[in-house]
């Protein structure tokens, strides 16, 4: 099974951008979508289901802003929208698929611009980890992808000396999720295969930050140890430039 995760900075523009043809030609036979900046009357679904995808979509209730969906090629038994938290559901940050033997989780954890949703961003985490400590006693397989908005060591961000008071790199957010992998028991897939330097899926706008490979590694595939056997490859995607992210892809025999 091949699943791909991906921040698109917005469904309605990668569209324009051919991301149904990369799609096609990724081929995988899930993708976790984050920021998708759109309501379900706007999102194409119509295009996704020619070429063989079920999407559903969790969106924002402000217009434009953030949003996640799942589409796959595999019929889901069960679409879960949200995590029974209005604050996070009302800005379409959680959705879960549930399959046979495992379930697929896109998440968009909120970024922070400023103090007040630094604190945010932290509640959020906390409240995250205690959702998927509780959903494991009943799905003990998981798949948890998307867009953290933190990087994890300093392998994971190009400078991390001058950057280490900066939001997305900051000691409690490392901790959070050091704290996380350890007490959810999962595996950093894209580690898990390799523990080389600079690899990115994300990077500014400014300063032709892409083509220096000046970026942040903020998007992960995690996947529960009881799927550690189960795992056969994980690579970034680094060609795909629908978005100032690019998508990260986890391989496994199921």
């Amino acid at each position: 099974m091949k699943l791909i995760t991906y921040n698109v900075n917005g469904i309605r523009a990668a569209f324009t951008k051919d991301f149904l043809g990369w799609l096609q030609t990724a081929d995988p036979d899930i993708v976790c979508i984050q920021e998708s900046k759109a309501g379900n009357d706007q999102i194409d679904i119509e295009s996704l289901e020619k070429i063989g995808y079920h999407s559903y979509w969790h969106s924002a209730v402000r217009k434009g802003y953030s949003g996640v969906g799942i589409a796959s090629k595999i019929n889901p038994n069960h679409i879960e929208y949200g995590c029974g938290i209005e604050s996070y559901d009302n800005e379409g940050r959680i959705i879960r698929a549930d399959f046979d033997d495992y379930s697929v989780i896109s998440v968009y954890v909120p970024s922070a611009s400023n103090i007040d949703r630094l604190e945010f961003k932290m509640q959020f985490c906390h409240d995250f980890l205690a959702y998927i400590k509780e959903l494991r006693k009943t799905i003990p397989n998981l798949i948890i992808s998307g867009d953290f908005n933190i990087c994890h060591q300093a392998i994971d961000i190009h400078d991390p000396v001058r950057l280490k008071n900066v939001s997305g790199f900051l000691p409690m957010e490392r901790e959070w999720m050091t704290s996380f992998i350890e007490e959810c028991e999962l595996i950093d897939s894209f580690r898990f295969f390799n523990n080389e330097p600079d690899h990115y899926t994300w990077w500014s706008y400014r300063q032709n930050s892409r083509a220096k490979n000046k970026g942040w590694r903020l998007d992960y595939n995690f996947a529960t140890y009881t799927l550690k056997d189960k795992l056969s490859r994980a690579v970034i995607l680094k060609e795909a430039v629908h978005s100032d992210h690019c998508p990260a892809l986890l391989e496994l025999n199921v």
